[in-house]
C-alpha cells in the first residue's frame, strides 16, 4: 500500500504566466496532499522531480511524491522508483498474480523491472493486463516523454484526478485528496482504459483541455486475441438460461449438495481459498512487531498480521475460516467488530417499551438464551453496543472456535460513542471525498473505526474485556460476494419482474458499475490508517470463475432469504462446517453495525444526500 501523487505543470519557460499568488496556492496545495497521502504509507516517504522541454518549447515540469506502507520483501523500500534510464514509478498495489515475485521481494521493484526496455505503449498494456491484484499508478517513461496511469479493472485501489481548470491548470492525481476546495476539483480515475499523457503534444501555454496530447488506451488491445484468459479485465456474466423444457430444480436443503451444483460448490472453495491463501501469505512479520500494541493486554508469542473486517455474516466468516487455514497457528487473528452507540436507536428502545421490558434488554436477553453454554455472555455486554453485527459476531466466533482448535481468534470489540463519532466526522468526510452522500458517510464512519482497530478483547466470554488496539495491517473484506452471487434484494425483485434474463442483466449490471461504487472510497478510508484491505472474492481469478457460472447455478430467487441469495456460497460455507453463517441473512454494514440514521429524528429512507 501507498500513496502516490503526481503533478504535470507547463510553461512557456517562465513561470510569468500565473501570478505569485496562484503560486503559492499551487505549493501549498501540493504540500497538502504530499501530507495527506503520507499517512498511507508510514514507514518511508520521497519526492522526485524533473523538468523537460518538449517540441512544442514548453518547460514540463513533473512532481512525483510516493509513501510506502512496507507488506512485503525484506528490506525497506523507498519510492518512487527511478532507474538510470529517467523512468519513474509510483505504485500501489499488490500483485497477487501473473508475476514471479518471490517473498522476500517487492512487487514494485519487480514491476518496474519487467517494464524496462518496454518502449511500445501496447506492451506495457499488455503487461499490465497480466497482473492480478489491486493497483494504481503512474509510470513515466522518459525516452518516448509520455507518463501512464490508471487503476486496476475493478478500481481496488483509489486514484483521483483533477483535471487542468482555469483556477488550477495543472494534471493532479492523487490516492486521496484533501477534501472539498474550490481551487481544485478531484474525480475518481476511470478504470475503463490506460491513460497516456503525451508530455511532447503539450502548449506552451496552460491550457484546461488535455484532449490533444492524452491517449485512452483499451486495456486489451484491438485485435489481440492472446489475452482472452488475462486479467485485462473481468469477464462477461453467463447468458446461458436454465433449460426451457424443464424447471430447474429447487435446493431441499443447505446439508444436502445436489448433484448438479457438486462441480461448483468444489471449485468455488478451491478459488476462494487460494484467494485468500495468496492475501494473506509472506506479510512482513517485522512491520508488524514493530508497531507499539497496548500493554495492558498481555502480549502473545507472536502478533497478529492479518485481521478480518468481522460483521459475523457469511461473507466475512468465510474469510475468516480459510485465513485460519494459511495462517500459522501460533499467530492470532483479529475479527474486527464494529458497534455504534446510536441515540435514535437508543431513544426507539426506550420509547418502544413493550410490557415494561425495554428493546434492548430483551436483545441481550435472547443473545444470552439462543447462544451456546459454553459461549454465553454474563450480562457484562453493553446494551447500547449489542447491535445485529455484534450479536451475530459474537455468534461466529463460537463457530470459528469449535472449527478452528488451537487458534487464537482475538475479537476486538470497537466500541464508537456518539461523542467520537461526532468529533471524527470532519476528518472523515474530508478522506472520503468526492464521495459526499448520507450513505457514503455512514458505511465511511464504520470502516474508519473498523480499520483503526481500537478496542477491547476478552480472554473468555465471562471475562473483563481487556483495552487492545490491532497491530496487522491487513484487512481482508467480503465484499463483492454480493454482487457476484445474487445477494441484494434487487435481484430477487429483478427475477419477479423479468424472470432469468432480468436476473441476468441485474447480475452484470453489478460487474459493469463495482469500480464506480464503493471500492475507491473504501480504500481511502481504511488507508487513513496505514492499513491495507484486501478483497478474497473480487481476486479476478475467483471473478471470472463466477461471472462465467449460469445465474441459476449462483442463486435461486424462487428460494427464502438466506437460501436462495447467494445460495452457492451457503453451500460452499456449510460443506466446509460453517452451519451458522451459511444461513444468516444479509444485513447491511451501516445498519447492522447502526452507524447509519444517529440523529434523533431522522427518519429512514435513502441515503443519497449530500452531506457537504
Amino acid at each position: 500500500m501507498c500513496g502516490i501523487v503526481f503533478a504535470a505543470g507547463w510553461h512557456a519557460g517562465t513561470p510569468s504566466h500565473c501570478s505569485c499568488a496562484e503560486e503559492d496556492a499551487s505549493i501549498e496545495l501540493m504540500g497538502r496532499l504530499r501530507a495527506a497521502n503520507a499517512v498511507r504509507g508510514p514507514d518511508a516517504q520521497q519526492r522526485h522531480q524533473t523538468t523537460l522541454k518538449n517540441d512544442a518549447g514548453a518547460t514540463v515540469h513533473l512532481d512525483f511524491f510516493a509513501s510506502e506502507l512496507r507488506l512485503r520483501g525484506d528490506a525497506p523500500v523507498i519510492q518512487p522508483h527511478v532507474n538510470e534510464s529517467g523512468n519513474v514509478l509510483c505504485w500501489n498495489g499488490e500483485i497477487f498474480d501473473g508475476l514471479d515475485v518471490n517473498p522476500e521481494e517487492n512487487d514494485g521493484i519487480k514491476l518496474f523491472a519487467a517494464m524496462k526496455g518496454l518502449d511500445d505503449a501496447v506492451d506495457i498494456v499488455r503487461l499490465l493486463g497480466t497482473l492480478e491484484g489491486p493497483y494504481a499508478f503512474v509510470y513515466y517513461h522518459h525516452w518516448s516523454r509520455k507518463v501512464f496511469f490508471a487503476r486496476d479493472p475493478l478500481g481496488r485501489r483509489s486514484l483521483l484526478v483533477h483535471w487542468p481548470s482555469s483556477e488550477l491548470p495543472h494534471l493532479i492525481l492523487a490516492s486521496m485528496s484533501t477534501g472539498m476546495s474550490d481551487c481544485h476539483d478531484f474525480a475518481e480515475l476511470s478504470t475503463e482504459h490506460i491513460y497516456v499523457l503525451n508530455l511532447d503534444y503539450l502548449d506552451i501555454k496552460p491550457s484546461i483541455s488535455l484532449d490533444p496530447c492524452l491517449e485512452y488506451l483499451p486495456r486489451i488491445p484491438v485485435d489481440d486475441n492472446s489475452m482472452h484468459e488475462s486479467f485485462a479485465r473481468p469477464g462477461r456474466v453467463n447468458r446461458v438460461l436454465p433449460p426451457m423444457d424443464t424447471e430447474v430444480p429447487q435446493l431441499q436443503s443447505l446439508d444436502n449438495v445436489p448433484e448438479y451444483l457438486s462441480s461448483a460448490v468444489e471449485d468455488l472453495i478451491f478459488h476462494l481459498d487460494r484467494s485468500v491463501a495468496l492475501r494473506v501469505s509472506n506479510i512482513s512479520r517485522r512491520t508488524v512487531e514493530s508497531l507499539s500494541i497496548d500493554k495492558a493486554r498481555p502480549a502473545s508469542p507472536v502478533s497478529a498480521r492479518v485481521a478480518v473486517l468481522f460483521s459475523g455474516g457469511i461473507d466475512s466468516t468465510v474469510c475468516a475460516f480459510l485465513a485460519a487455514k494459511h495462517v500459522p497457528l501460533d499467530e492470532p487473528i483479529d475479527l474486527l467488530n464494529i458497534a455504534f452507540e446510536n441515540p435514535r436507536k437508543i431513544r426507539v428502545q426506550v420509547d418502544g417499551n413493550v410490557g415494561g421490558i425495554k428493546k434492548k434488554k430483551k436483545k441481550l436477553n435472547a443473545l444470552q438464551n439462543d447462544r451456546p453454554t459454553e459461549g454465553r455472555v454474563s450480562g457484562q455486554y453493553d446494551p447500547d453496543y449489542l447491535v445485529p453485527d455484534r450479536s451475530a459476531g459474537l455468534s461466529e466466533l463460537e463457530e470459528l472456535r469449535r472449527l478452528c482448535p488451537g487458534r487464537q481468534w482475538n475479537f476486538v470489540e470497537v466500541d464508537v460513542p456518539y461523542t467520537e463519532y461526532q468529533g471524527a466526522q470532519p476528518a472523515v468526510k474530508s478522506i472520503m471525498w468526492p464521495c459526499h452522500t448520507v450513505m457514503d458517510l455512514s458505511l465511511a464512519m464504520a470502516l474508519y473505526f473498523a480499520a483503526r482497530g481500537v478496542g477491547k478483547v476478552r480472554s473468555s466470554p465471562e471475562a473483563q474485556p481487556e483495552p487492545y488496539t490491532s497491530p496487522a495491517r491487513v484487512l481482508l473484506n467480503g465484499l463483492g460476494s454480493d454482487e457476484l452471487l445474487g445477494g441484494y434484494g434487487r435481484h430477487r425483485t429483478a427475477f419477479s419482474a423479468g424472470g432469468w434474463p432480468a436476473v441476468i442483466n441485474e447480475l452484470q449490471l453489478e460487474m459493469d458499475r463495482i469500480s464506480t461504487r464503493n471500492l475507491g472510497r473504501d480504500d481511502r478510508v481504511i488507508s487513513a490508517h496505514g492499513k491495507e484491505t484486501r478483497h478474497p472474492f473480487l481476486c479476478l481469478s475467483v471473478v471470472n470463475f463466477l461471472v462465467g457460472l449460469p445465474a441459476h447455478i449462483k442463486l435461486d430467487p424462487r428460494l427464502d432469504v438466506g437460501v436462495g441469495d447467494k445460495m452457492l456460497l451457503r453451500l460452499a460455507a456449510w460443506k466446509m462446517g460453517l452451519v451458522e453463517a451459511s444461513t444468516r441473512k444479509k444485513r447491511a454494514m451501516q445498519f447492522g453495525s447502526h452507524a447509519a440514521r444517529m440523529e434523533v429524528g431522522v427518519a429512514d429512507g435513502g441515503g443519497t444526500s449530500p452531506v457537504l
